[in-house]
């Protein structure tokens, strides 16, 4: 699989350690950035990450800050990307399997590399259910006004 990964200043370590191990575990990684510790916005990387996946240079991606909240805000204003910020397996598992998440956001300061492997690990391998979720993950992508609902 491709995937693209970018993160923030806060979580430059984490990224660095599943660029790695991602590597080793067979894909093919595009590593968006940063390169350094230096400081930087996370919308920068969120945005970048975003039109990447959503242009479809990669079929997955991997969006890292300190909490994994503001990154996955970024990646979410992109219409061609879903976004879910995890902390655990259930969840990561659950993005892919109910939402068809296409990127995957977690939060350095908040999860350890392990955890953070397994959350990866469980959102590579889960396919998307289809069926009944198909049809809520298609309003994600073509949003409506909540007056037409009523």
């Amino acid at each position: 699989m491709r995937i693209a990964i970018a993160s923030d200043h806060a979580a430059i370590e984490l990224k660095a350690t599943l660029v790695d191990w991602l590597a080793e575990q067979g894909h093919d990684v595009d590593d968006l950035g940063p390169h350094s510790a230096e400081s930087v916005d996370y919308p920068d990387y969120g945005y970048k990450l975003a039109d990447y996946v959503g242009e479809g240079h990669a079929e997955y991606g991997v969006a890292l800050c300190g909490s994994g909240i503001g990154i996955s805000m970024a990646v979410n204003r992109h219409l061609g990307c879903r976004c879910a910020l995890v902390s655990d397996n259930f969840s990561a598992r659950l993005a892919r399997e109910h939402n068809d998440a296409n990127v995957i956001a977690m939060g350095a300061r908040l999860i350890g590399v392990e955890t953070a492997k397994d959350c990866l690990s469980a959102f590579l391998s889960t396919p998307f259910g289809g069926e009944r979720h198909a049809r809520r993950v298609g309003k994600l992508s073509n949003p409506v006004s909540s007056k037409e609902l009523a």
